[in-house]
């Protein structure tokens, strides 16, 4: 016997049963590459944030009660951070010192130089462009670190093997640009001649507090060094 035919949707449609939380987890895992991205962007800025705060508060509290009486726990209180996050970011209270971008700056000036110049025309512009490329407010965070580096004897240790290192890594870049070996010792020696005619330029500009604009102190030093090399 046939029964009456029961009409009523069924509880979940024409579709499937589902459940909910399944389909939360599933829709979660579904995150497009531009969400991605962009995730990925937030979280960097937000790093870069954290780590420029920390910079900046350290060498506020230098200035104001001298670098050794400055501890760790002081600077991660000031920049509202755990000393566990301070150490994430700086592995020691020197590198808030000796982090910089600075060689980044260097390496983009040399990237943009024309392709066709010449080896002596691209070092000297090169250093020439990147310390045109500081705002005044870099500039004010290199004279204070720079003091720093200068005065305080583990610093200067320090100052002179990241000096050496950047001079090591710009060499191999013109090296590679103009086929030569990466430890080709013309590349490194025209680099550290460079290098070295900068440092009294930056002593100088420190110990006049800034009173002589940077980038013309740069351009009269290798003005001065390109006579002395005959070119």
């Amino acid at each position: 016997m046939l029964g009456t035919r029961d009409t009523r949707p069924a509880p979940h449609g024409p579709f499937p049963a589902c459940d909910l939380r399944e389909l939360d987890g599933r829709m979660a895992g579904m995150t497009t590459p531009v969400s991605a991205e962009r995730r990925d962007g937030l979280r960097e800025r937000k790093k870069a944030k954290t780590r420029q705060t920390i910079q900046e508060q350290a060498l506020r509290l230098f200035v104001e009660q001298g670098y050794d009486e400055t501890t760790v726990e002081q600077i991660a209180e000031a920049a509202e951070v755990s000393p566990s996050t301070f150490f994430r970011y700086f592995p020691t209270k020197e590198a808030l010192v000796l982090r910089d971008d600075y060689a980044a700056v260097l390496h983009a000036a040399l990237a943009a130089q024309p392709a066709d110049a010449p080896l002596g025309t691209v070092l000297r512009d090169t250093f020439r462009t990147a310390f045109a490329r500081l705002s005044q407010e870099e500039q004010s965070d290199l004279r204070l670190r720079a003091r720093l580096q200068m005065s305080i004897p583990s610093l200067r240790a320090r100052t002179l093997d990241k000096l050496l290192s950047t001079v090591d890594g710009l060499a191999a870049e013109l090296a590679r640009r103009f086929g030569r070996d990466p430890d080709d010792l013309r590349m490194r020696t025209l680099c550290g001649a460079v290098a070295g005619a900068l440092v009294p330029v930056l002593v100088a500009w420190v110990t006049e507090d800034g009173r002589r604009p940077l980038d013309e102190m740069v351009d009269e030093a290798l003005a001065n060094l390109s006579c002395v090399l005959g070119g």
